[in-house]
């Protein structure tokens, strides 16, 4: 009866053990539930946060990216107008350049018909018998003149030579000697050659222009101030080759320096011009052909297609600025 008893208390014991291990179990299987719940949420709200901010980093990068083709595109209508622009900036000084051109070649042609009416109404105008002798006077006296000068300056080239040869200015006396002979060959001209005053046309055609010199005003016809055009360019290819030899010597640039400058009757007959005029105009042209010889430019002058030098238009009107008298 007793070990009833004692057996039914054990079994009783056993039984609240395992009630309560069971118990234990279900809770720690329920914790392990709810930890594995709250983890799968983490990871899932982890995920999300992931995801969002992929999404924000996709975002930006779009929305970089169409912040650069924006800036590609401006650049691109940029580029483009800039190019328009240089297009357009040369087209448009083209087309002023063209204009002013033409501007001058109608003022050119205005004026060159302006002239020619002027020289055809004077031209009529013949001189009397009496003007043409006084002129004739003049013009004998004035090569008598010439030729006394030209026989003296042979003394003077002939120790400029010299003077040239001690320096060692190769190319300068080189160039002395091309200018001296054009004068010796001026020189056999004026002795040699017989002029004809009362076919000359120079001697009975009446002035048509007047030039300031020195504050004085002189006039000629179209043969003296055709003379006084070629003193102009003559200067100037002489002062050019002046120049070029003075650099090619390396010898410093002074062009009062040159025997040629100081002579200044390359190219002068002894007609139709005084001989101060002739060299006053060729020292001019001398000057301007000088410098651009000496430091290789183009700023008074071209070269030609013959090879010769000769003086801008522009410049040989401004220097000589002949005056149209009315008639």
């Amino acid at each position: 009866m007793k070990i009833n008893i004692l057996d039914r208390m054990m079994m009783a014991l056993v039984i609240s053990t395992l009630s309560l291990a069971g118990i234990s179990i279900a809770a720690e299987g329920q914790r392990e539930k709810q930890e594995e719940h709250k983890q799968d949420q983490e990871e899932k709200q982890q995920q999300r946060k992931q995801e969002q901010q992929q999404k924000q980093v996709e975002r930006k990068s779009e929305q970089g990216q169409k912040q650069q083709q924006r800036v590609q595109q401006q650049q691109q209508q940029d580029q483009k107008q800039q190019q328009q622009q240089r297009v357009q900036q040369p087209q448009q000084q083209d087309q002023k350049q063209q204009q002013r051109v033409q501007q001058q070649q109608q003022q050119n042609q205005n004026q060159q018909r302006a002239q020619q009416q002027q020289r055809e109404q004077n031209q009529q105008q013949r001189l009397s018998q009496q003007q043409q002798q006084k002129l004739i006077s003049q013009q004998q006296q004035r090569v008598v003149q010439y030729r006394q000068y030209l026989e003296q300056q042979q003394s003077v080239a002939q120790q400029n030579a010299k003077q040239l040869q001690q320096q060692k200015r190769v190319a300068q006396y080189r160039f002395q000697e091309q200018y001296l002979e054009r004068v010796r060959q001026q020189q056999t001209y004026l002795r040699d050659n017989r002029f004809d005053y009362d076919r000359d046309p120079y001697f009975y055609t009446a002035s048509i222009y007047r030039y300031n010199r020195g504050g004085t005003y002189y006039q000629t016809n179209e043969y003296g101030a055709k003379t006084l055009r070629q003193a102009v360019n003559y200067g100037y290819e002489q002062g050019f080759r002046a120049g070029k030899a003075d650099r090619d010597d390396r010898w410093r640039g002074n062009y009062k320096d040159s025997y040629a400058y100081r002579d200044a009757n390359y190219g002068y007959s002894g007609y139709y011009i005084n001989r101060t005029d002739y060299n006053y105009y060729f020292r001019e042209g001398f000057r301007r052909g000088y410098e651009d010889g000496f430091n290789s430019r183009s700023q008074y002058g071209r070269v030609a297609n013959d090879g010769n030098y000769s003086i801008l238009d522009a410049i040989l009107s401004q220097i000589l600025n002949f005056q149209t008298l009315r008639g």
